[in-house]
């Protein structure tokens, strides 16, 4: 492992844990005690406004599922790199390595889904620090990785095949999921049905246009046993565990707010995450138990 440019990513890592704690704990915490009120978005349609705290100008339906996120990151996210952070500054391992690019991942997400997602707010500019700190610490820690020594570091008892299936049903499905409705959307000639007071959907855009191609990506390093390969499948391994958690939260915080969420989209949209969740943590496991060291 490389560890010239560990103090830098340790620096790096500490900021993006304040900005996370204060972004998150604003936004789930913050009350301004405001009700929400109707307004007609820009194609005409009466959409609802959540009204109150940091989110009070996101819709009453979305701004629900920014508090569940920021929930999420402040109770999980946050202990896990801390954790992760603290095992890299002791050990200096590949693992400990391994494990915090991993999670800093996750802030790289979630830092450049309230960037460019929530209606601007008075944390737009530590949305702003949050998103560099994440990104550039991400490629400063993925370069850290020694490549060579990653590949010698795997088993030979690693099985592929299950690693296989699920890079591709993560890269097919994060793309088909979200496909038909802008398809449908163009096809009528008007935005997108949920579109609300939003110019975009950054989910769709993440999804769709780096994760999903991630995996496969992934994919195609892996079968090259290319040490990239392996630091992308760890990184996609953790963001679908953190966002098999974050979706069941999410929709707690939407049904809290009187939003009725009908079953086919609790079983379509959040169980299946939940179970690819699920498969991630058992392929993690798998892949960290055949890490030598």
């Amino acid at each position: 492992m490389k560890n010239n440019n560990a103090r830098a990513l340790h620096i790096i890592t500490f900021i993006i844990i304040i900005l996370g704690i204060v972004v998150s704990s604003i936004g789930l915490l913050y009350t301004t005690g405001g009700k929400a009120y109707d307004f007609v978005n820009q194609y005409g349609d009466k959409v609802k406004m959540y009204g109150d705290g940091l989110y009070a100008h996101d819709s009453h339906f979305v701004a629900p599922i920014f508090r569940g996120t920021d929930f999420t990151i402040l109770c999980l996210a946050i202990p896990l790199l801390i954790i992760a952070l603290v095992l890299d500054i002791k050990r200096k391992s590949l693992k400990t390595r391994f494990f915090l690019t991993s999670v800093i991942s996750v802030f790289t997400y979630y830092s450049a889904s309230i960037s460019l997602g929530v209606t601007y707010n008075v944390l737009h500019l530590l949305y702003i620090a949050l998103f560099s700190a994440s990104l550039f610490g991400l490629i400063i820690a993925i370069g850290s990785i020694d490549r060579k020594e990653l590949v010698d570091s795997i088993g030979s008892k690693l099985s592929y095949r299950g690693f296989y299936i699920f890079l591709s049903f993560t890269g097919v499905a994060l793309i088909a999921a979200w496909l038909p409705d802008i398809i449908s959307s163009l096809a009528a000639g008007r935005s997108l049905a949920m579109i609300e007071v939003y110019t975009t959907s950054i989910t769709n855009v993440l999804d769709m246009g780096v994760v999903g191609p991630t995996a496969l990506i992934c994919l195609f390093q892996l079968k090259k046993r290319n040490g990239i390969g392996y630091i992308l499948l760890e990184i996609l391994l953790t963001l679908c565990i953190i966002i098999g958690v974050m979706l069941p939260i999410q929709s707690v915080f939407q049904i809290s707010a009187g939003i009725e969420l009908p079953v086919p989209v609790l079983v379509t949209k959040v169980a299946s995450f939940v179970t690819l969740a699920l498969f991630a943590l058992y392929f993690n496991v798998k892949l960290l138990r055949n890490m030598k060291g």
